[in-house]
């Protein structure tokens, strides 16, 4: 005696409970596809807004560097001429 197969479902049916157990186990299996289906596409989504964040902050963190170096050289700049300025300023009080 083989199993039985319901014919609209076509699901093993040797008995009602069968059935139902089989029925609930699909639902529930559904519904556990359905949630992890929810959650990839909400990690995917997030996964896209931490790259677009990603890349936002590569640009600034470029932007920034290249301003911290040209406010280096700038400060190079300074520091000569004010090292200039004080051995003008010795030469000066040594002439008097």
């Amino acid at each position: 005696m083989g199993i039985k197969h319901d014919p609209t479902t076509g699901l093993p049916s040797n008995d009602n409970s069968s059935y139902e157990e089989l029925l609930q186990m699909w639902r529930e299996e559904k519904q556990k596809r359905k949630t992890a289906e929810d959650t990839a596409n909400r990690l995917v989504e997030e996964n896209n807004n931490y790259e677009t964040i990603s890349k936002s902050h590569k640009e600034i963190n470029g932007k920034l560097q290249t301003r911290v170096n040209e406010l280096e050289e700038d400060n190079k700049k300074l520091s000569k001429q004010i090292e200039d300025k004080d051995k003008h300023i010795k030469q000066l009080v040594d002439v008097m």
